[in-house]
């Protein structure tokens, strides 16, 4: 049986992102969902995503883009029959760490300068990235009319949500194999900080473009689409 793929997009972006991966992950014969992230916070997007894994029979791969690998990290290791994790420009996270401390592992992040708010009737506030930087922050090796686009669609993710320690105690990553590719362009987690992250998950395979962004998954589909194939292939389960 072949692992079902669950795609969790990212901050400032939303499930169409994967769009361009998921045809080729179909034509291979997996079922694939793309999951509309809540954006809300690390311990209770994770538990959604946990609820989702349990009513899926058989194998799943997780594949997290940015702050949905800080959600897959949290998912715990009895949610279902999880046989891979791949993490493409994300975040995976120690312990009581937030997506802003890993954002800080190396220097050369540049997100907060672009970043806009916008304060809820219930606390808090939304974060959006401005559209007048969407480019040049989160995508700026994709075509000028894609990135107008995503810029208006983006989601917002809660500013809390960027700072809440990471809750798991046991990292889905120390128990399951994982994949690594990023962009050595990426503005919002430095290259630094997600080679230092691929390391401490001991990826199976780590994948660095040179000069791509933070959206590697979609400037640079094909490698994506390889490496999530590797992660869910029978040899590379086997391997692990």
């Amino acid at each position: 049986m072949k692992p079902t793929i669950v795609l969790i997009h990212g901050a400032y972006a939303e499930s169409s992102s994967w769009n361009d991966a998921i045809g080729p992950l179909l034509d291979d014969g997996h079922r694939v969902i793309a999951w509309a992230v809540p954006l809300r916070g690390v311990a209770s997007d994770a538990a959604d995503l946990t609820d989702l894994i349990r009513s899926i029979e058989g194998p799943v791969v997780l594949v997290g883009h940015s702050y949905g690998g800080a959600v897959i990290t949290n998912v715990p290791a009895d949610a279902g029959q999880i046989t891979a994790l791949v993490f493409v420009a994300a975040y995976a996270l120690n312990p009581g760490e937030s997506c802003a401390d890993a954002s800080g592992l190396a220097p050369g992040g540049t997100l907060g300068p672009t970043l806009e708010f916008v304060s809820l009737a219930a606390g808090g506030r939304d974060t959006y990235i401005a559209q007048d930087k969407y480019h040049h922050q989160f995508c700026e090796d994709l075509p000028a009319d894609v990135s107008r686009l995503m810029a208006v669609t983006q989601r917002p993710i809660a500013e809390s949500a960027l700072g809440e320690p990471s809750p798991a105690q046991e990292p889905l990553w120390r128990s399951v194999p994982s994949w690594f590719i990023f962009g050595s362009e990426d503005r919002n987690i430095p290259g630094g900080a997600h080679q230092i992250m691929a390391d401490r998950v001991s990826a199976k395979r780590t994948v660095e473009i040179a000069g791509a962004s933070h959206v590697v998954g979609m400037s640079h589909v094909s490698e994506t689409v390889e490496l999530i194939r590797e992660a869910a292939s029978a040899d590379a389960l086997a391997e692990a």
